[in-house]
């Protein structure tokens, strides 16, 4: 048993749409395959994974570095010594060779994209979904089938006024969902606040809406919109500033006595680590969002689970960042608290599975082996492009 071939395509995500920070008109990601000589089903069994939407493409590294030290590893160094399996832990080492500590920014994305293909080459050799690998290998034994979910959208675009931004939100509450975010900090206090009220003002008893700043803030300005937000019932205010900055954070939570969702720019154990030290939230009531397809993959998000554990933090408060169905399987697998889901944006990596529906807020896991890449067309079509050349003409 052995990795025959990793390959990478960069691909483009562009949307004309804007969050506090960064414009979406250029946005690229990295299409994974991880290729084995392991045969199921009379075709060879082949991995898939991608990385996070609001990082580009990784082509570079996975090409100069991850790919190389793979294939030139003796085959059997990747393997589960007890299972016949490959092991995602050795897989991980072998690329993190000659890698010095700190520095997350790009190439934990790359990894954790290679990452995301090796525990669907992993799952389906065992013929089995992720979740329930998962669940029976880090879990209680039986996974969650029922997901939350929530709809993350009511970005800034060009011309949509707010009544653009009122029938977005509609359109995702008709498809199922009870809660729906919405972008702040790239507009005056004054219009978000119209914003957040148009959205509020249409909302059912059973319906919430969270807000994102995209740590757009310093801090004097993040502690002014949690005063303005605590008027309000919001779901969470997420990402007041900057990712790193753990003292403005604390001071935010000291400010607004009301959840906080943030992590999602932290790439490594460490990183979290000093978040649940510094950062001033409150285990009992804030959120983390910590996307294991930027952060190293899931290796690396055990690892943070682990930690969180030692800390007195819930599993169940993790609600990860990336609305990719990785997240989705971690959070049915390990019992998070939910996942992000992009119904309209990001396409083809986002959403579910075809024919899937959120009920009440959740989406039930359906029955395919590995992560489930293969239940969505659209999205199985450019993968299987990269990993299956010849079977997709």
């Amino acid at each position: 048993m052995r990795i025959v071939d990793v390959r990478e395509a960069t691909m483009p995500i562009s949307s004309p749409i804007r969050n506090a920070f960064i414009d979406f008109s250029k946005m690229t990601l990295s299409v994974v395959a991880v290729v084995t000589d392991v045969v199921r089903d009379g075709r060879p069994v082949v991995g898939y994974g991608f990385n996070s939407n609001g990082r580009y493409g990784q082509g570079a590294i996975i090409r100069e570095r991850l790919l190389p030290r793979l294939l030139e590893a003796d085959p059997a160094s990747l393997l589960d010594p007890l299972r016949d399996n490959l092991d995602p832990e050795r897989i991980w080492n072998t690329m993190m060779i000659n890698e010095k500590p700190g520095g997350h920014g790009e190439r934990s994305v790359a990894v954790g994209a290679v990452d995301m293909a090796v525990w669907d080459a992993v799952a389906k050799i065992e013929e089995k979904p992720l979740f329930q690998l998962l669940a029976e290998r880090f879990g209680t034994g039986a996974p969650n089938r029922e997901v939350f979910v929530y709809a993350a959208g009511g970005y800034y675009q060009p011309g949509r006024g707010l009544t653009g931004l009122t029938d977005e939100m509609q359109s995702y509450f008709d498809r199922g969902y009870t809660v729906v975010k919405a972008k702040i900090g790239g507009a005056p206090l004054a219009e978000d606040l119209q914003r957040i009220e148009a959205v509020l003002g249409m909302l059912e008893p059973h319906q919430r809406l969270a807000v994102d700043a995209n740590g757009r803030f310093d801090q004097a300005t993040a502690v002014e919109y949690a005063k303005a937000l605590s008027q309000y019932d919001l779901f969470w205010y997420e990402e007041p500033v900057d990712p790193l900055d753990f003292e403005a954070q604390a001071a935010v939570a000291a400010a607004y006595d009301k959840p906080i969702a943030t992590g999602e720019n932290l790439f490594s154990m460490q990183d979290a680590r000093n978040l649940i030290r510094y950062g001033g939230l409150r285990p009992e009531k804030d959120w983390l969002q910590f996307d294991c397809a930027l952060s190293y993959g899931l290796v690396e998000y055990l690892r943070t689970l682990d930690m969180l554990d030692d800390n007195g933090w819930s599993r169940a408060r993790c609600i990860p960042h990336g609305g990719h169905q990785m997240s989705l399987n971690i959070a049915a697998g390990l019992g998070l608290g939910g996942n992000e889901s992009y119904p309209d944006l990001f396409q083809p990596f986002g959403g579910f599975p075809d024919g899937a529906e959120v009920v009440n807020g959740f989406v039930t896991m359906p029955d395919l082996p590995g992560i489930g890449f293969e239940g969505k067309s659209d999205l199985y079509a450019v993968m299987r492009a990269l990993g299956e050349p010849a079977l997709a003409m």
